[in-house]
């Protein structure tokens, strides 16, 4: 199969592309190296540096005719979301819309798209579905959420399936501690460099961490699907459905890094949802994918990247 990943300099789409590589899979690469970095990029995939909002995505998109593109080129920073919402939506939203529409031009098979449990805003139930609630609470979440309407608006009727991935929160190798700021990347380098770890709250919140492995082979799952993801979603979430707090989160970084030093605790901060999990019960039953890394695991493998790094 021929994939075409927009974002695929980032943090996921690297390690996409790098899991397609190896099982033999020609991969195409779109990205405007505005968040992703040159180094993530692998040499065996053909790499192109477009901006999704430019006209000439659409052009490339035809003549690398590819079989599926993965869509996962976003503004994925809610602090940036609230200084510029406006920037937000056109990369979030529009973007979305230009990549589908050219997909649809190009007679691509499937587009998988990527969304976030920042759709939903503060659960009013738990776990939440797909059918939950959706209020955002902030720019990002808005657009998100509007790119999946434009997805569907898109690619509705054509031949082109879709589907919007709403990823709950995602750590993994290659995040970036500066970049949408995961907090298991900002703990790992907090504690690589010496500084003190900081928890807002008293760490009883909680959240849906999931490894990237799990994303990754998720998205492969659905790619390579013989159901009509359209038909059965469009949105899914890609969660591991169990509750971890932020407490429990450093105590398996603290095992992990070996880290006994201190942990600094502030006030919680305004508009912080204090409790989020995802039901990935659909996409179990759609395409047989659940997420299969412990914890404890993925903590290790991520401090392990970490603590590689120059």
């Amino acid at each position: 199969m021929h994939v075409l990943v927009t974002g695929g300099a980032g943090f996921i789409g690297s390690n996409l592309v790098r899991a397609l590589l190896s099982g033999g899979h020609r991969v195409s690469v779109v990205d405007d190296l505005s968040t992703g970095h040159a180094e993530n990029l692998d040499p065996r995939a053909g790499f192109r540096r477009v901006d999704i909002l430019d006209d000439e995505l659409a052009i490339h998109v035809a003549e690398c005719s590819p079989d599926a593109i993965v869509h996962l080129a976003a503004q994925a920073s809610v602090v940036v979301s609230l200084r510029d919402p406006a920037r937000d939506r056109a990369v979030n939203a529009e973007g979305t819309r230009r990549v589908a529409a050219a997909a649809r031009e190009a007679g691509v098979r499937r587009v998988i798209s990527a969304s976030t449990a920042a759709v939903y805003g503060e659960p009013v139930e738990l776990p939440l579905v797909e059918e939950s609630r959706k209020e955002p609470t902030n720019p990002y979440g808005a657009s998100k959420l509007e790119a999946e309407g434009l997805l569907a608006a898109e690619l509705q009727g054509s031949d082109t399936d879709f589907a919007s991935f709403r990823f709950s929160n995602v750590y993994g190798p290659r995040q970036d501690a500066a970049g949408e700021g995961g907090v298991v990347a900002i703990f790992c380098d907090h504690i690589r460099s010496g500084r003190t770890p900081v928890v807002f709250g008293d760490g009883s919140q909680t959240r849906d961490f999931i490894y990237v492995g799990d994303i990754v082979a998720a998205i492969i799952a659905a790619l390579f699907s013989e159901v009509r993801l359209s038909d059965l979603g469009p949105a899914y979430n890609i969660s591991t459905g169990e509750r971890t707090s932020v407490e429990g989160l450093v105590m398996a970084l603290r095992q992990a890094a070996h880290f006994l030093g201190a942990v600094d605790h502030q006030q919680a901060r305004e508009g912080d949802i204090v409790h989020s999990v995802l039901d990935p019960s659909r996409a179990a039953a759609a395409f047989g994918w659940r997420a299969n890394v412990p914890l404890e695991t993925g903590i290790a493998l991520t401090w392990r990247w970490f603590e590689s790094l120059p």
